[in-house]
């Protein structure tokens, strides 16, 4: 997920959660985002450092209060009708569905089998993109304010794995893991152009204990100092990921109302 914003079918486009005590939320991740000499988020408004509205965090309304305290992706699909279909026959539930006036689905809140909530768009047009401040797309690796990696962990990765590839249009791509001298297999699951968009990984090894929800890997820029305000602002760290050579990875945290999110060094 290099890009940050890819029209295609499978792509993620953005994420949002509605939360109770909006405000303290609101303090706990323009202080943990916001961080380092250039920051990559803008702590008044948690859009990008180009002013882009990469993730959304509103106040949990009646409107919303039957939505899971979860971080929703949103994945754009080739037909919002047929994929909420299809999640209702794969054992999937719809928590939202909006319709324009003549029927037309316009989008869609599923929960898929394990509780995991997600959101489905139609594929959005790349001339609907554009920008902020007249600003132009960054390089893929430069250091900007993004959705870095989605994943799910959850005990039947394959089930879930096959869900997915059913209701988004995701193709599937094995990625062999090891636990105790055990082969087995995550997912990475692919868009139509075959860049990986999010992973589906078995609850064990280094994901054991994960909650069964997506979590967005969010970079920051100065990773000691984010995590540092996580628990500063009330929230907790659950797990943290060294590589090889024993540099930060990533760390999942829990914020303050509950909800997870991965951060990761930009």
């Amino acid at each position: 997920m290099s890009e940050l914003f890819v029209p295609g079918v499978g792509a993620v486009f953005s994420a949002d959660i509605a939360v109770p005590e909006h405000e303290r939320e609101v303090r706990f991740y323009a202080r943990v985002l916001s961080t380092g000499q250039h920051p990559l988020w803008q702590p008044d408004d948690l859009m990008n450092n180009l002013g882009m509205p990469i993730i959304g965090l509103g106040a949990r309304t009646a409107e919303y209060d039957h939505l899971p305290l979860q971080w929703m992706p949103h994945v754009q699909v080739a037909d919002v009708a047929v994929a909420v279909e299809r999640a209702v026959e794969l054992g999937g539930s719809v928590l939202m569905h909006t319709k324009d006036d003549d029927g037309e689905s316009q989008w869609a809140v599923l929960r898929d089998p394990n509780g995991a909530a997600f959101g489905i768009i139609p594929v959005v047009p790349a001339e609907a993109v554009s920008p902020g401040d007249g600003a132009s797309l960054p390089d893929p690796g430069s250091a900007v304010g993004r959705i870095a990696w989605l994943d799910l962990t959850v005990p039947d990765a394959s089930t879930t794995r096959d869900f997915y590839r059913e209701v988004v249009g995701w193709s599937v791509q094995d990625v062999e893991m090891e636990e105790g001298g055990e082969g087995y297999a995550d997912y990475n699951m692919l868009g139509e152009d075959g860049t990986p968009a999010a992973g589906v990984c078995h609850a064990r090894g280094a994901n054991a204990g994960l909650p069964p929800v997506w979590i967005l890997y969010l970079p920051v820029g100065d990773f000691a100092e984010s995590l540092r305000l996580v628990e500063e602002e009330g929230g907790e760290i659950i797990k943290t990921v060294q590589g090889a050579g024993g540099e930060a990875q990533y760390a999942v945290v829990r914020d303050p109302v509950g909800a997870h999110v991965a951060l990761t060094p930009g």
